[in-house]
C-alpha cells in the first residue's frame, strides 16, 4: 500500500461553516463524513471532531481544534484553483473574498491571461487561474 497525502485544515469553531461553504461553491463539492465533539469530550459539545470532504475529486480533511493556538493559516500554503471560464473565476473570487482579503486583485499576471488569489473569510488562501 502506498501513503495517502489528504490536506488538514484546523479550525477553531468554524470547521462546519467552512466546508460548507466550499462544498457549495464546487459543482462536487461534498461533505462526505463529520463526526462531532460530545458531551464530556474535549471539544465543545457539537464542534467538529473530524471531518472530510472533496472539492474538484481532492478529499480534504478538518477539525475543530478543542485547544487555542497562537497560530492559523497563512498564505504561504494556499488551495490551486484551475477554472475552466472566467465567469467561474470571478464567482469564486467574490464568494471567496467576502469577509477575507485580496491578496491579489483579478487580472493578467503574465504568467496567466487571468489570476487572483484571496484569502477567505476563515483565512484560507485561494490561488484561482484561469486556465
Amino acid at each position: 500500500m502506498t501513503a495517502r497525502v489528504t490536506p488538514f485544515l484546523m479550525f477553531e469553531g468554524r470547521a462546519q461553516e467552512a466546508m460548507s461553504l466550499y462544498a457549495s461553491l464546487f459543482a462536487d463539492g461534498v461533505v462526505e463524513d463529520v463526526v462531532r465533539y460530545g458531551p464530556g469530550e474535549p471539544g465543545p459539545e457539537g464542534s467538529v471532531k473530524t471531518a472530510r470532504f472533496s472539492l474538484g475529486g481532492q478529499h480534504f480533511m478538518c477539525i475543530d481544534s478543542p485547544m487555542a493556538h497562537g497560530f492559523t493559516f497563512t498564505p504561504s500554503f494556499s488551495l490551486f484553483v484551475t477554472c475552466a471560464d472566467e465567469g467561474e473565476l470571478d464567482r469564486l473570487f467574490a464568494a471567496l473574498g467576502e469577509g477575507g482579503a485580496v491578496l491579489m486583485p483579478p487580472g493578467a499576471y503574465g504568467f496567466s491571461r487571468k489570476f487572483a488569489w484571496v484569502s477567505d473569510r476563515f483565512g484560507v488562501s485561494w490561488q484561482l487561474n484561469l486556465e
